[in-house]
């Protein structure tokens, strides 16, 4: 995929200098080619499967590999009407559910778990105290699972849930906050017009203003 899209980038943009990365982006941001005036874009608002303390680590990580010139671009969904937003994680195609789901099948065949996805249902509520959808799967029935694999053996109560991912959801004070805690400054921010998602540019912030 990496090559295909290298490769259609270049006979479109015959300037470009492309560099494709095998890696992880928790692991491997030293990877990325030094440059001048590189834009980090890092979108789709990722940032919010982290919990509080992850996401200020990443993105610490990340500034510290700014160079004065660098600028980073993040997407965030942003806080809207929890109708909207449970609507979102709970749609009528099932499709999140599905997405959820596929965990168990995940573990089955990776790890020769005996989870039975017809004995667990899909729940995804909105937060509010924490500005954060949480998915879980709950069990249907009492029930044990075992996972060969890693030796596990796993007891599940009827009703019992289990937190499978979290989506934060942010305003622009909240990002600035998260930014600065992570080092860098708030420099531009764009919002969509129906104000669901916004796109913060940030710098290192150990440069001043005026540079």
């Amino acid at each position: 995929m990496l090559r295909r899209s290298s490769a259609r980038l270049l006979e479109r943009y015959p300037w470009l200098c492309v560099n494709a990365i095998v890696g992880d982006y928790d692991h491997h941001i030293g990877a990325i080619p030094r440059g001048e005036r590189r834009l980090f874009a890092f979108l789709g608002g990722t940032i919010g499967n982290f919990d509080p303390a992850a996401a200020v680590a990443f993105l610490r990580r990340l500034g510290e590999e700014l160079s004065p010139s660098d600028h980073l671009l993040l997407g965030t969904d942003l806080v809207k009407d929890e109708s909207v937003l449970n609507a979102a994680y709970n749609d009528a195609c099932g499709v999140t559910a599905d997405f959820n789901k596929n965990i168990l099948s995940v573990l089955n065949r990776e790890l020769g778990a005996d989870f039975d996805l017809s004995r667990f249902r899909h729940v995804a509520f909105y937060n509010p105290a924490l500005c954060q959808i949480e998915m879980h799967l709950e069990s249907l029935a009492d029930q044990v699972v075992t996972v060969p694999e890693v030796g596990m053996r796993v007891a599940f109560s009827r009703g019992e849930r289990m937190l499978t991912e979290i989506s934060r959801k942010f305003s622009r004070d909240s990002v600035r906050a998260l930014l600065s805690e992570a080092g860098l400054e708030l420099c531009g921010w764009f919002e969509s017009a129906d104000g669901y998602f916004g796109l913060s540019l940030s710098r290192y912030a150990r440069m001043s203003p005026r540079d």
